[in-house]
C-alpha cells in the first residue's frame, strides 16, 4: 500500500530529496502556515506528518485515521498535545543534538550583544551622530570573569556553559535533576537553587522546556530578585518569561538589559519592548543557520520514513 504523508510548510530541497519516489508528498510549498481546518483536512489519509513549531497539534489532529508520526522541525515540542499521541498510540519525534551547538552559539551571540551595547552601537554610528571619540560612550558590561547562570541544564544549557570555558567565567546552573558529577567538572559548574542562581548571576541563559511549570518561570518576582547589572537571555521559549513584567524590568531598571529571540506570543512583541534600547531582539533564529536547518529538516523527514516504513524513529519523544 502507498505511503503517504504531509509537509505542513517548506523543507530544504536536500531533505525532500531523500524521500523515496514511491511516497506520496503533499506539501505546502507556502512561507504561510496552513490554517488548522485546512491542516485538518489536508491531514487525512496520511501516515505522517512533518510539522513545524508554529502547527498546534492537539488530540483531534492526532486522532486522524491512519496517522503514524509526527515529525516535528525543532527540538522542543511543546506545540505538541504528547499525552493524547500517548493515548493515540501516534509516534511523536523532534530533532535533538542537531541544532545544540547553533542555538547555544546564538545565545552567546545575544548575550555579547546586550552586554557590550552592539545594537545601539550600530544604530549611532548609522546615524551620523558619531562625530569624535567620546571616553564615555556607550559603556558596556564586561563578560570575562563574570557568573553566568544556566536555567536548564539539558544539551543546549551544557553548550552555553562550555563556551564560558573561554571566558573564564563562574558557572551556576539549575535544573530539575542534578548533572553528572562528571559534567560538572569538566564545565566547571555548580548546582545551586533557582533562588540562588538569580541573585548571584550576572547573567542569566534560560534552556528549560516549556511546560505548565515553566510558563512565566521568570515573573516579577525573579526580575526583582536579578542583580540591577544583570542581562537575562532568552533563546528557549517566549513564554517562559513574563514579557510584562520584563518591560518593567527594562524600563525601571531593575536589570540591565536582555537578549531575546523568543516571544511570549509570536510573532507579536510586547509594544512595550519596542523602543527600549536596553534588549536586542531576533525573530526567532537562534538555528537558523544553512548547515543546521539543513541537519533538522533532514533528520525530521528520516524519522517520519523510519515509522511509516514500520521501523522505529531516530529521536523518539513517543
Amino acid at each position: 500500500m502507498t505511503k503517504s504523508i504531509l509537509i505542513s510548510r517548506g523543507l530544504s530541497p536536500e531533505a525532500l530529496s531523500i524521500i523515496p519516489k514511491d511516497v506520496n508528498v503533499d506539501l505546502n510549498g507556502h512561507e504561510r502556515p496552513l490554517a488548522r481546518e485546512e491542516l485538518l483536512g489536508r491531514l487525512r489519509g496520511k501516515d505522517g506528518l512533518v510539522c513545524q513549531i508554529t502547527d498546534a497539534i492537539d488530540e483531534e489532529l492526532l486522532s486522524t485515521p491512519g496517522l503514524k508520526v509526527v515529525s516535528n522541525v525543532a527540538v522542543g515540542y511543546n506545540n505538541i498535545d504528547v499525552a493524547a499521541a500517548k493515548r493515540r498510540g501516534v509516534t511523536i519525534t523532534n530533532t535533538p543534538d542537531v541544532l545544540t551547538d547553533t542555538t547555544a552559539d546564538f545565545a552567546w551571540a545575544l548575550l555579547m550583544a546586550a552586554a557590550r551595547r552592539v545594537t545601539e552601537a550600530d544604530r549611532y554610528a548609522r546615524s551620523g551622530a558619531w562625530k569624535s571619540w567620546k571616553w564615555d560612550l556607550l559603556w558596556g558590561l564586561d563578560v570575562h570573569g563574570k557568573t553566568l547562570g544556566v536555567l536548564g541544564f539539558g544539551r543546549i544549557g551544557r553548550a552555553v556553559a562550555r563556551r564560558a570555558l573561554g571566558f573564564d567565567m563562574r558557572v551556576l546552573y539549575h535544573d530539575v535533576a542534578r548533572s553528572t558529577p562528571e559534567i560538572e567538572r569538566e564545565l566547571k559548574a555548580t548546582f545551586v537553587d533557582k533562588d540562588t542562581l538569580l541573585r548571584e548571576a550576572d547573567f542569566v541563559s534560560l534552556h528549560v522546556l516549556l511546560s505548565q511549570d515553566t510558563r512565566h518561570l521568570i515573573d516579577e518576582r525573579a526580575l526583582r530578585s536579578m542583580k540591577k547589572t544583570a542581562v537575562l537571555v532568552n533563546a528557549a521559549r517566549g513564554p517562559i518569561v513574563d514579557e510584562a513584567a520584563l518591560v518593567r524590568a527594562l524600563s525601571e531598571q531593575w536589570i540591565a538589559a536582555a537578549g531575546l529571540d523568543v516571544f511570549e506570543e509570536e510573532p507579536t512583541i510586547h509594544p512595550g519592548l519596542l523602543p527600549l534600547a536596553n534588549v536586542v531582539m531576533a525573530p526567532h533564529i537562534a538555528s537558523a543557520s544553512f548547515d543546521t536547518r539543513l541537519a533538522m529538516s533532514t533528520l525530521a523527514v528520516k524519522n517520519c520514513l523510519a515509522v511509516i516504513e514500520g521501523k522505529p524513529a531516530l529521536t523518539p519523544i513517543t
